[in-house]
């Protein structure tokens, strides 16, 4: 069997489905949700203007509304992927 390849953003793995991007292990005890409520095109590019920032926690045995431990809405993909980041290895070192 072949192992899976996922995309790294420092030192994690970054998995994206539609607008919807998980940062982090889904082995840890929280990985970070964000998706993409706005965007526009600018040069044939999509921007994200608008994400939803989620803290969640990955224990199935937890209803899914009890996961959310922080949420935060930001202007960006790279702001958001920067709090997503900073609250993820907060909560990591707990």
């Amino acid at each position: 069997m072949a192992s899976e390849q996922y995309f790294m953003y420092k030192g994690r793995p970054l998995v994206r489905s539609g607008n919807t991007l998980y940062y982090g292990s889904t082995a840890d005890k929280y990985v970070v949700m964000l998706q993409i409520l706005d965007a526009k095109e600018q040069k044939d590019i999509q921007l994200s203007t608008k994400v939803s920032v989620v803290l969640m926690l990955t224990d199935p045995d937890i209803r899914n509304r009890d996961r959310v431990v922080k949420k935060s809405e930001k202007g960006g993909l790279y702001e958001a992927m920067d709090v997503g980041a900073i609250w993820l290895e907060r909560a990591l070192k707990e």
